[in-house]
């Protein structure tokens, strides 16, 4: 019902226009005509645009603001979906313990790992926190994991990147990624020290920002020294809102944002990377580059990463364990006969993958408010849109019902963009360079710190407010940014509230 009626609402906002959208097989060509018209940035802002307060369409839900309400399924869900759906929470929630032990299917961590469960990241299904900037007593490191990669600094590196053979070239020790913990037996690989140098920024008004330039490195090393080249990359949890809509966007709509900024210096890029299922070369969307093409991809990469679980995507037992690490190589692992080969056999996946595409958007607050109006037009005028792309309709085809042919308002591209060299980590991943980073959607991140009040943003957490996130804006996004900056302090203001009315 909920579905039906988020189409009906479509449909009667919709209106015939001029323009046209990139060629969509899912569509006919009254459709395509009516999405054109409907996604077409707005010029209006003396109003809330039409179904705006529906930031995830049929799905949205409307609930009571507190720390779980980013943990809601899909209002558009069935019966039958929503038992999956709390399945698959249980499973995001759930503890899992090394091998042997005497819970049936909840074994396997490990040997090396970063956290114990999905939830032990993505706070409340939102974003992680930092050390440094938590409370004392989450000082840990657990939401913050640390890629580790090589230069590809001749030929052969090349070709093996190029093939999609790995995304990324290991450290020969350590890996892909740094491992803070170990199962009984094992030393962990490390932690992360982060040392903080404060920069002031001025701004239009006689005011004052203050940024944190993070300097990063490893101590307490378990295996010995790091690759004299290694390039360090933190990266964290990111909230978990609406994955299944990102990925029933069409594909022909994310590539036909390369060059809808490129007449004011923006042009994004799209990350191919190597399907594991097909071994195809496909558009990736997920994680901090782009990465992963979708979000069983994502979730089983995390599985394997983060918690050293095997998948039918990432088969090891062993998680990130290298040849250097002999000793991982001969502790027990959790796959168990009568459930499978893995440790996470199909079935669990289907469960997790469906629940990480069915976290609800909640609906959007104030949007009629003068100052959040005032706001959005600054966001606007700014260029921030060439990037933070507002809306999209999905794929009347996509996989799942209830992301069909839904009026979504996302904030994001999909794409790859040059940030500068602020935010750079020098780290390649597939077709992203080291100066690279995805756009991230915006959609919900003015609870942000609602559901984790040590929540902090960008990748690796650095920026303690939304304004910070904005002033660390370079490379493409440096004359947006530099428009905030001349911003007068009432224009700033207005910016804000707009983005926490997300």
């Amino acid at each position: 019902m909920q579905q039906a009626i988020g189409l009906l609402l479509l449909g009667l906002a919709l209106e015939a226009s001029a323009g046209s959208v990139t060629q969509r097989a899912d569509l006919n060509p009254q459709d395509l005509e009516r999405v054109a018209a409907i996604t077409q940035p707005t010029s209006d802002f003396s109003q809330p645009e039409a179904f705006e307060i529906m930031q995830g369409g049929a799905g949205t839900v409307k609930k009571r603001i507190n720390p779980d309400i980013f943990s809601h399924p899909a209002a558009n869900l069935t019966f039958e979906a929503r038992q999956e759906f709390m399945v698959g929470n249980g499973l995001f929630r759930k503890d899992w313990v090394s091998s042997p032990a005497s819970t049936q299917a909840s074994d396997g961590l490990g040997p090396l790992f970063n956290a114990r469960s999905c939830q032990g990241c993505h706070v409340k299904d939102g974003r992680g926190s930092v050390p440094g900037f938590e409370s004392i007593d989450r000082s840990d490191a657990v939401s913050l994991l640390v890629r580790l990669s090589l230069p590809s600094s001749n030929d052969d590196a090349r070709a093996r990147l190029d093939r999609g053979e790995v995304v990324s070239l290991p450290d020969p020790i350590y890996g892909h990624q740094l491992q803070p913990f170990a199962v009984a037996g094992l030393p962990a690989e490390g932690q992360i020290k982060i040392d903080y140098t404060e920069i002031p920024v001025s701004l239009n008004g006689g005011e004052m920002a203050y940024l944190m330039s993070p300097a990063y490195s490893i101590e307490n090393l378990g295996y010995g020294p790091l690759h004299p080249e290694l390039r360090l990359s933190p990266r964290l949890a990111p909230p978990m809102l609406g994955l299944g809509l990102l990925e029933a966007i069409h594909q022909n709509d994310i590539l036909a944002n390369i060059d809808r900024g490129i007449a004011k210096g923006v042009s994004g890029r799209a990350n191919w990377v190597r399907d594991k299922e097909t071994g195809e070369k496909v558009l990736g969307r997920f994680n901090w580059k782009a990465g992963q093409p979708d979000v069983e991809h994502q979730a089983s990469a995390a599985f394997s990463g983060d918690m050293g679980l095997s998948t039918p995507l990432f088969p090891s037992h062993y998680g990130d364990c290298t040849a250097a690490q002999q000793a991982c190589f001969l502790m027990p692992n959790g796959a168990q006969e009568n459930l499978g080969e893995h440790e996470v056999p199909a079935r669990l996946m289907d469960f997790v993958t469906m629940y990480s595409q069915n976290l609800a958007l909640p609906q959007r607050r104030d949007v009629d408010d003068a100052r959040v109006l005032a706001g959005k037009k600054q966001f606007y005028e700014s260029n921030c849109i060439a990037c933070h792309v507002p809306k999209y309709v999905t794929r009347r085809d996509a996989s799942r019902p209830e992301h069909r042919f839904q009026l979504i308002w996302p904030y994001t591209d999909l794409l790859l963009h040059d940030m500068g060299s602020g935010l750079a980590d020098g780290q390649e991943e597939g077709d992203a360079s080291g100066r690279e980073w995805r756009t991230p959607p915006l959609w919900g991140i003015g609870l942000t710190k609602t559901v984790n009040p040590d929540a902090t943003w960008l990748h690796d957490g650095r920026a303690r407010t939304l304004l910070e996130a904005v002033l660390w804006h370079g490379g493409e996004a440096q004359a947006a940014r530099d428009r905030v900056v001349a911003m007068t302090p009432q224009e700033r203001a207005d910016l804000i509230r707009f983005l926490e009315s997300l």
